[in-house]
């Protein structure tokens, strides 16, 4: 035999045991492994999660929700544009016009660059992510605000109800739901009460857990699309 036949016959061999070792096949179920087994350590890896997950399960999710790429869109959440702040802000009673240091007009039009405004002369769009920075400053402008929402309200023709406007507090300083309603556009709900309630009671004092509520009201309505 030739030294490369007899090299063919080594890698047949080899082959074949392969195959030969391929063909048992372990019909044992799969177990977890013992607690504390993937567990780190300073000579180890870190801490995983070893449950593993049911590809039945990902297939019904995705039929139900859709590929990733679809959801990403559909159950995304963009920032309300830089202008249609403008506009809800003057909606519920702000001027944006003032240029008084601190009030919710100045914080509103000097905060474009941290709200994301879009930049014309130099081609830059307008960021519809929502980032630290915007929503930090978005904040600012709603609690700056508060004080000219809770009196604006009131009069405002959204608020009106058969000739009647609604307010956001009564005169025992309680949350009512019509003026909550007007505020975020949508129906009080308990929730909003309580919440509402339980963040003017919890200040230091009325008024400013007055500020407080009407801004975390109006960021939770208006941060994201």
């Amino acid at each position: 035999m030739t030294n490369f036949g007899f090299k063919m016959t080594i890698l047949v061999a080899s082959i074949g045991g392969a195959v030969a070792c391929t063909t048992d096949v372990d019909s044992t179920e799969p177990t977890d492994l013992p607690p504390g087994s993937t567990s780190g350590g300073e000579e180890g890896t870190f801490d995983h999660d070893n449950s593993g997950y049911s590809p039945w399960e990902l297939i019904d999710r995705l039929a139900k929700e859709g590929p990733p790429r679809y959801t990403s869109r559909v159950h995304s959440c963009p920032k309300v544009r830089y202008a249609t702040l403008g506009n809800v802000l003057r909606s519920v009673g702000v001027n944006t016009g003032n240029a008084t240091a601190l009030s919710a007009g100045q914080l509103y039009t000097t905060g474009g660059n941290a709200m994301g405004a879009p930049n014309f002369d130099n081609r830059i769009r307008e960021n519809i992510g929502i980032t630290t920075s915007g929503a930090s400053r978005q904040f600012d402008v709603f609690a700056a605000a508060a004080d000219e929402i809770i009196t604006a309200v009131p009069t405002l023709t959204r608020c009106q109800n058969n000739g009647v406007g609604a307010v956001l507090f009564d005169a025992n300083n309680q949350c009512r739901a019509d003026g909550i309603t007007c505020l975020i556009g949508t129906p009080a709900q308990p929730a909003h009460l309580d919440f509402c309630n339980l963040t003017v009671t919890s200040a230091s004092d009325v008024t400013i857990g007055k500020r407080i509520a009407v801004a975390a009201l109006m960021a939770a309505a208006y941060t994201c699309e």
